[in-house]
Order: structure tokens, then C-alpha cells, then sequence
């Protein structure tokens, strides 16, 4: 088609660009009604407005073009920047793995209050664990984080009679509220005892509480659900590393890609296979067939003293922990 300018489908472009500019001011408006009459206009405000005289032609409901003040127009809500489906399809050519050096855990806890303060979780509660452990009655103690292990055949994945729990192809388990019912039949399943349930309401800030929910996120947390550790996928889309990892002083986590075979803790890079190679390192209950994505390095020639670590604890622990 041509016309006078000499120029191919002039007036179909036109138009074009002008029913999209029609439909993207329509889109900024929340229609609830049909019509536009004194009396039934969607667009009449709670509170009286002061009108800027500036019109703006929208699409109602039923087809009709319409005017109404700038004024009237509520501002379109904060939409999470991806889906859910999206979120639940994780980030295509990864395979996120954690390796934690148990040689150089103090039992500070840095892990534990950044996670606990950047997901808002319930007071109370702690998605990531700072555990005694001993492996034998003569062997020394030493301490032991321990987050969601992010399986291969994760147990908890099965259970899920809702699909509330689910595994990304980028190897992460996460939990999606929306659809959680608090049946708490992943907690059964799971071996490593790292979930945990929001019996009451979480102690959420004004302004995450009023957020969209978001799986890779996991906020804002809700009453009757279960949480736990995500390895931060919002963080991992900006090339940051997990709270966890960027919190630890001590350089005890690290994080990456096993498709790049390379982890780091921010400071220090090493390629994953070599490390686990060289360092004899091992995952949790293997037998179980579980295949974790967490991989321990085991606490010989520590930074710290266990005793050093006892600082940190609770009075009601150092009992049961002190040898």
C-alpha cells in the first residue's frame, strides 16, 4: 500500500502508534464500572481532588472512549518485575551450588541475622542454623551451618500435594506462599529438618508487608506457611552473591555455578571441582540418595578454637555444647 508521501503504509503506522499510545494511557487506569456519567463514573475520587484541567481519553469497559481528569487517575500498583512462572522457571544455564568450610566457622552467626533481617523472618525462627557437632565421643567439636540443601531429588518436591514446593532447572528448591495450604508434609519429608512454619504472623515492615509475594524473594512471609532458605535468586539475577555469603566475615561460604565450575565467597574464587577434589569434600546423609547441592569442606586445620565459638551462644545452649 502506498500514498501520497511516496512512502509504504504511511497511514497504517500512524495509526498504529496512536492506538498504542491510546491503549497504554487506557492501561494506566482501574476501570471498575462501565460508563462515565456524573453519577456512575469510575474514576470519582474518596477524597476531593484538585483537577490539573488536563483530559485524558481512556477505553471503558464497555468500549466507550471516555475524558476524565489526570487527576482522577489512581497510580498504576508495584507489579513484581517477573511472573510466576518465570520465578518458577529459574535462570536458564545455571546450576547453583554452595560449598561451606567448616575450618573456618567461629559461630558468629553473621549468616544467620543478615538472612533473618533481609527476609523478614519470624521472630524466633532462623532459616539458616548454627549447629554443634561432634563425630565422635574423642573427636573434637566444631560448628556447622546448615541451610536448605537445595536436592537433586528433593524429598519435599514429592510431598507437596499442591505444587507449592517445586525445583527450578537452575538446581534451587523453592517455596511459592501463594499456594501453600500449612500442611507441613515437606517438614516430614525432609531430612535435614531445615524448614520451618510461621505458626503466627511474621514481623513484617509496612512496606513489605503491602508487596506482591514473590518466590524468589520468598516476602513477604504469611501466618500458616512454611519457610526456609532460597539461596537468594533475586540477588543471584544481579550477579550478587547470597546474604549469607556477603555477611560471613570469615569467608566461610561460597557460592557459584557448577556449569562454570567456579564458587566464590566474594573475597576468594576457586574452581568447584578442584576444591571438593582437594579438600575431601563430602555432602550431607549421601545414602540418602537425596543428591544435596551443599557441599561441606571438612574442619581441619581451624581459624578458631570451638571454644571461641561459645561466645555467641545462648546461656541455655553453652550447657549443652561446653565440653
Amino acid at each position: 500500500m502506498s500514498c501520497t508521501c511516496g512512502k509504504n503504509n504511511c497511514n497504517s503506522n500512524e495509526e498504529t502508534n496512536s492506538r498504542r499510545e491510546f491503549l497504554a494511557l487506557g492501561l494506566m487506569a482501574t476501570l471498575a464500572a462501565a460508563g462515565c456519567n456524573s453519577d456512575e463514573n469510575p474514576f470519582s475520587p474518596e477524597e476531593p481532588v484538585a483537577l490539573t484541567g488536563e483530559k485524558v481519553k481512556l477505553l471503558s469497559v464497555n468500549g466507550e472512549v471516555i475524558e476524565v481528569d489526570r487527576a482522577f487517575l489512581k497510580p498504576v500498583p508495584d507489579m513484581p518485575s517477573l511472573s510466576n512462572s518465570e520465578e518458577r522457571k529459574g535462570m536458564p544455564n545455571k546450576q547453583f551450588v554452595m560449598v561451606i568450610d567448616l575450618a573456618r566457622c567461629k559461630n558468629l552467626k553473621k549468616c544467620q541475622s543478615a538472612c533473618n533481617h533481609m527476609h523478614q523472618v519470624h521472630p524466633g525462627q532462623s532459616w539458616i542454623k548454627v549447629l554443634s557437632m561432634e563425630d565422635a565421643d574423642h573427636t573434637a567439636p566444631y560448628w556447622q551451618p546448615t541451610t536448605c540443601m537445595h536436592c537433586d531429588e528433593p524429598p519435599c518436591v514429592k510431598v507437596c500435594p499442591v505444587d507449592a514446593t517445586f525445583k527450578r532447572q537452575d538446581g534451587l528448591v523453592l517455596i511459592d506462599s501463594d499456594r501453600c495450604i500449612g500442611c507441613r508434609f515437606c517438614m516430614a519429608a525432609c531430612p535435614y529438618s531445615t524448614r520451618v512454619f510461621n505458626w503466627g504472623e511474621p514481623g513484617l515492615t509496612a512496606e513489605v508487608k503491602d508487596q506482591h509475594y514473590s518466590c524468589e524473594t520468598s516476602m513477604p512471609q504469611k501466618k500458616g506457611t512454611v519457610g526456609k532458605c532460597d539461596f537468594c535468586p533475586d540477588m543471584t539475577r544481579k550477579g550478587e552473591l547470597p546474604h549469607c555469603v556477603s555477611a560471613c566475615p570469615n569467608g566461610v561460604f561460597f557460592f557459584g555455578d557448577m556449569n562454570e565450575d567456579s564458587v566464590s565467597n566474594g573475597a576468594e574464587t576457586f574452581r568447584f571441582s578442584e576444591l571438593i577434589k582437594d579438600k575431601a569434600g563430602y555432602r550431607l546423609m549421601e545414602d540418602l540418595g537425596t543428591k544435596p547441592r551443599v557441599y561441606y569442606l571438612p574442619p581441619v586445620n581451624r581459624n578458631f578454637p570451638y571454644e571461641n565459638g561459645l561466645e555467641t551462644q545462648a546461656e541455655s545452649d553453652k550447657l549443652n555444647t561446653s565440653k
